[in-house]
């Protein structure tokens, strides 16, 4: 297999890093896109889509430790986004709100994906906010322009509720999560933790006309030589609020991934 040159020595791969951080900073300057800054305190009147999910998770072989930790660190990651409104012709990024996890901001050794493994990370976690905001957007009518997902899945569906695949990781800045809002209508994230649960809300100013539903098809295990991979799609239904009718279907995922576990280890923990 061909190796990269920044996976021949650690130093390569950090100026590897750094070069796509500073190009992707260059890029914010210049692009002219107008990207959401302003948060308000107060919810919009109109809710499109609320969502949750279970802040601590059982992996086996990793250290309860770097969850507790993802805790600390979405404590602060959210406090950049909780409120931020999207004007219409606005662009929401992800990296440019949270800005980069560093110690000295407070963020703590998290268990973040990374070539294929497992590993702490400073910062390590906040893909789980990314991932619960890009489930909302799915719902809702606003167009995402970037958005990027793991090459592997490490463990088993524990506690996984969302089909697979439907998440969107980042990696500060050149892994962002970005969507626009073309519309008239002005939208709104709400962010905040209880005891159990990372909670979300996406709130308009103006009710929609429509709902959306995500639907699974194909979700299937391949063996590939001695290695395992997972596929499926992820279709979502238009559907009109006043009489319920579907009006559209479309195709918005495909997803192919390898998987570091067994179809008889998933199926233990469905």
């Amino acid at each position: 297999m061909r190796r990269s040159i920044s996976s021949l020595h650690p130093a390569l791969y950090f100026m590897s890093v750094w070069t796509r951080r500073w190009a992707r900073c260059i890029q914010w300057f210049f692009d002219g896109k107008k990207y959401s800054r302003m948060t308000v305190s107060t919810n919009l009147p109109f809710r499109v889509k609320k969502h949750q999910s279970v802040l601590l998770r059982n992996f086996a072989g990793v250290d309860m430790g770097l969850q507790l930790n993802k805790v600390e660190n979405l404590k602060i990651a959210i406090k950049k986004i909780d409120g931020i409104i999207i004007k219409p012709g606005e662009m929401f990024s992800f990296c440019k709100l949270v800005g980069y996890p560093s110690k000295h901001k407070g963020y703590k050794p998290g268990m973040e994906l990374s070539n294929g493994k497992a590993r702490a990370g400073i910062g390590g976690g906040l893909c789980q906010i990314s991932n619960l905001i890009h489930w909302m957007v799915l719902h809702s009518p606003l167009m995402i322009t970037e958005r990027y997902h793991h090459s592997f899945d490490p463990f088993p569906d524990d506690g996984r509720v969302l089909p697979f695949g439907s998440g969107a990781t980042v990696f500060y800045n050149y892994r962002d999560f970005q969507f626009k809002n073309n519309l008239k209508n002005t939208f709104q994230i709400r962010l905040w933790l209880s005891d159990k649960c990372l909670n979300g809300d996406l709130r308009c100013m103006a009710e929609t006309e429509f709902t959306y539903h995500i639907e699974e098809r194909g979700d299937e295990f391949l063996k590939i030589e001695d290695k395992y991979y997972r596929r499926n799609e992820l279709w979502r239904h238009k559907i009109f609020k006043i009489n319920g009718k579907k009006t559209e279907s479309e195709l918005i995922l495909k997803n192919f991934a390898r998987v570091m576990y067994t179809p008889k280890q998933y199926n233990e923990y469905k």
